[in-house]
């Protein structure tokens, strides 16, 4: 009674104490995942290389077999699931919320979690972030799916978990709020804000609990500088917007190059390319942010940030666009970082390098991020909370703006993430009707005053429209293997011919399903009803929604 209740609450687009609870539990419960996530890595990767370490090879002979041993363990994991490699991570997410109510399938999950833990721990220019987008939403989800609950509130779950997924990653739970809305949901509702925020918040605490007060960046300050400056700001955006273009640019260029190659060969050459990297230049492997604050902190020379920016991003676009199952998001970060401390150089002449390297490597951040993912205002949350300064806001505005402008207008880049999902040939887009549509559980709009007879006569369903021409009637027949329900009314055409009443067949939809499954039964006729039941039993009825009282939702949802 009580579930049933719960489902009842949430089937309407509105906030209440039971969707806030819910946020909490998919929050904490997707932290916990992804902590265990992270906890895993780091045990892999400082077991593999003390392991390799034992046998008295060498910190280059380490790295060269690490990226490749990672490799060999993802496709064992790929070979036992029997799952398709590319169909991970946050595009995915996006086309699964998008068109499947953010259910996510237990097998890119199992192989997301344990690929991503060998990815990362293997020392490829991948980020957590992807994985733990992809582990939040289905953990989350999953909850959802086993109590049945409402589809419209199983999407607003997955949200939740995404946004605790990014917040336990990188501590950043007002930035993991901005993600979601900007990038996965693609809308503001108030209904929806709230547990999600709930949710980042879970998972910044519990993140904070396990790994401390601080995130990853907690080291990079951003100092002021004078207004002058600011006119460079522009130059310094249009230049990352130049960068985040050639990016994707290449990024895509290997994903179509590669397409028919099998995942086999396509990882094995990843895995190669990286070892080889690694072995040339240990410190262009990962996408740590400590190892970069220890890179800033030995003053390098310009010519060893390119050096590394450069070997970082081809290692990057390698890893990601053969399949490697890693984020976007940390790679993408690490070279923004690079790249404002190399565009710091041309006006050293007036800022000291070494007080103004961190506030450049996090505008640098700002742009990429903007740039390659189409998602300005989450670039802009990231860097105020990862730097802990509201001084960051004006100057990140100027280089957020140019970015997004150059990449978009003058050189035709999209998000990176809607380039991979047309790619991968996987839907995204609905039409305003169903998005509406989608938000509303049947549960909230079915009418549950009908009378429903069992092979009554005509006279007696005539009788009962006539006391009541308002009611609901339902009629119900019993065949040998079937049972067919009709809804019946007075027939209002103008045909002299036809019957007093008429009976139009009735399709059954689940308790789960939205306003949006029974519009596309109900649109090519613009009449009728459908019947609602639970439990997956379609011989009970709980409810009837009709043509007319769908519109009645869809225009009060419009406004």
């Amino acid at each position: 009674m009580h579930l049933r209740a719960l489902r009842h609450e949430l089937a309407h687009p509105r906030t209440s104490i039971q969707v806030c609870l819910l946020g909490i539990f998919a929050g904490v419960t997707s932290a916990l995942l992804i902590v265990l996530f992270r906890l895993g890595i780091d045990w892999l990767q400082n077991s593999g290389v003390a392991m390799l370490a034992s046998f008295g090879l060498s910190q280059t002979l380490i790295w060269l077999i690490m990226p490749v041993a990672a490799v060999i363990l993802i496709l064992l994991f790929a070979f036992i699931t029997g799952f398709k490699h590319y169909r991970l991570g946050i595009p995915f997410v996006i086309h699964r919320v998008k068109q499947h109510y953010g259910h996510i399938p237990w097998r890119t999950t199992f192989n997301q979690f344990f690929g991503g833990m060998f990815a990362l721990a293997g020392g490829f220019v991948v980020g957590r972030e992807g994985p733990s987008v992809h582990l939040g939403a289905a953990g989350s989800s999953l909850f959802g799916q086993l109590l049945k609950l409402p589809q419209n509130s199983i999407r607003t779950l997955a949200g939740c978990g995404i946004a605790a997924g990014i917040s336990a990653s990188f501590n950043t739970p007002f930035a993991a709020v901005i993600f979601v809305m900007e990038v996965v949901l693609r809308e503001y509702k108030i209904h929806v804000f709230v547990p999600v925020m709930l949710a980042a918040a879970c998972g910044s605490v519990i993140t904070r609990i396990v790994f401390g007060e601080g995130n990853e960046l907690a080291y990079f300050s951003f100092s002021s500088f004078s207004q002058w400056l600011y006119l460079y700001l522009i130059i310094f955006g249009c230049l990352l917007g130049v960068l985040a273009t050639l990016f994707n640019h290449l990024l895509m260029s290997i994903m179509t190059a590669f397409r028919r190659v099998s995942m086999i060969n396509r990882l094995l050459l990843a895995g190669l390319l990286t070892a080889m990297g690694g072995a040339l230049m240990p410190d262009a492997l990962g996408a740590s942010f400590e190892d970069i604050n220890a890179l800033f902190s030995s003053h390098p020379s310009v010519l060893m940030l390119v050096i590394i920016l450069l070997m970082k991003f081809l290692l990057a676009v390698c890893a990601i666009g053969l399949g490697i199952p890693g984020g976007i998001i940390g790679p993408v970060m690490v070279i923004g970082m690079l790249a404002g401390a190399v565009l710091l150089f041309p006006v050293s002449y007036w800022l000291p390098v070494d007080d103004f390297t961190s506030s450049f490597a996090l505008l640098g951040i700002a742009g990429m991020l903007t740039a390659v993912l189409h998602a300005p205002l989450a670039a802009l949350s990231a860097v105020m909370e990862l730097s802990y300064r509201p001084e960051i806001i004006l100057p990140a505005i100027l280089v957020i703006v140019p970015a997004y402008v150059t990449a978009t207008q003058f050189l035709g880049n999209r998000s990176i993430f809607i380039q991979q999902l047309d790619f991968q040939k996987l839907p995204y887009a609905i039409t305003s009707i169903r998005e509406s549509l989608e938000k509303t559980g049947v549960l909230a709009a079915m009418d549950t005053d009908y009378k429903l007879f069992y092979d009554a006569p005509e006279s007696a369903l005539q009788k009962v429209l006539a006391d009541a021409p308002t009611l609901t009637v339902i009629q119900q027949n019993k065949f040998e293997l079937d049972i067919k329900y009709s809804w019946v009314h007075y027939d209002v055409s103008l045909d002299r011919h036809a019957d007093p009443i008429s009976y139009q067949t009735m399709s059954g939809v689940s308790a789960q399903a939205t306003l949006a499954e029974v519009y596309e039964l109900l649109k090519s006729t613009r009449s009728g009803a459908v019947f609602i039941y639970e439990d997956n039993q379609p011989d009970e009825i709980c409810g009837v929604i009709t043509w007319n009282r769908l519109q009645s939702y869809l225009q009060r949802a419009q406004f």
